[in-house]
């Protein structure tokens, strides 16, 4: 199937690793022309030289996405970069694991800034560029602790729910616009994050990182954990052309981990 990717502009933010990078990556591989952002300068200039191995329609716009007045310029250095924008795919790290008692306001805060209000002010800047596109599509990132929260991840679980309700209420408010909006629900995918998570639970346990990740994939119906290829393929499919009746859709990407019905 032709995805028709093929000079679509795309921003992907909190791409110079993991899920981010993988969809940068693909986007590329496809033909679009792909903007890429970090907080950490250093860490996105090494990972916009590899994507420039693929090809050279990268532009590399660092940035901490949590200070209220970044998402936005951002937004405007991709647009123009490439002269306006048809895809905004947002996406950045979860907050840190604990228990509820062990976060105060200044926690929660930045949680919010993190896991829901980078999707608000990425999406508000973005949307006059992409009312511009003739196949408009935006994909919030967000986990498939939605739909099952996970225990030590009070944060996670309670903010990215947000980021859910925003974008089922998007995908009805702009539908008019013909911008689609989905949101994207990894599972357990071989990053730096979860690797740390399998650090912290084996030394909460006194194990070992391996053995908690095999003790994981054991629960894991297809028995394994995804690659971050695995996710891009979905995310890519879900902001093509070639998804065009999709808006609103909350796509498990999880290897069949959460077993609920809706």
């Amino acid at each position: 199937m032709e995805l028709n990717l093929n000079g679509q502009r795309a921003l992907v933010t909190g791409s110079s690793k993991g899920l981010g990078f993988a969809v940068a990556r693909l986007l590329l591989e496809e033909g679009a022309l792909v903007a890429v952002n970090g907080r950490d300068p250093g860490r996105l200039e090494q990972a916009a030289d590899e994507l420039r191995t693929i090809s050279g329609q990268v532009a590399e716009l660092p940035g901490d996405l949590t200070e209220p007045n970044v998402p936005g310029a951002v937004v405007e250095a991709a647009a123009d970069a490439f002269g306006g924008l048809d895809i905004l795919i947002t996406n950045a790290g979860g907050p840190p694991p604990g228990s509820f008692e062990s976060f105060d306001d200044p926690a929660w805060d930045d949680a919010v800034d993190l896991s829901f209000m980078l999707h608000v002010r990425l999406i508000r800047a973005a949307l006059p560029h992409l009312r511009r596109s003739n196949a408009p599509s935006i994909l919030t990132v967000t986990s498939f602790t939605v739909r099952q929260p996970l225990e030590n991840l009070v944060l996670s679980n309670s903010v990215r729910a947000a980021t859910v309700g925003l974008t089922k209420s998007l995908a009805q408010e702009l539908a008019p616009d013909r911008i689609r909006v989905n949101s994207i629900l990894p599972g357990w995918t071989r990053t730096d994050r979860v690797i740390q998570l399998m650090h912290n639970r084996a030394a909460a346990k006194g194990t070992t990182a391996e053995a908690e990740t095999a003790a994981l994939e054991e629960e894991i119906p297809l028995g394994k954990m995804g690659e971050p290829a695995d996710f891009a393929r979905a995310a890519c499919f879900l902001v093509s052309p070639a998804a065009a009746y999709i808006t609103g859709a909350l796509l498990l990407v999880d290897g069949g981990f959460v077993n609920s019905l809706p």
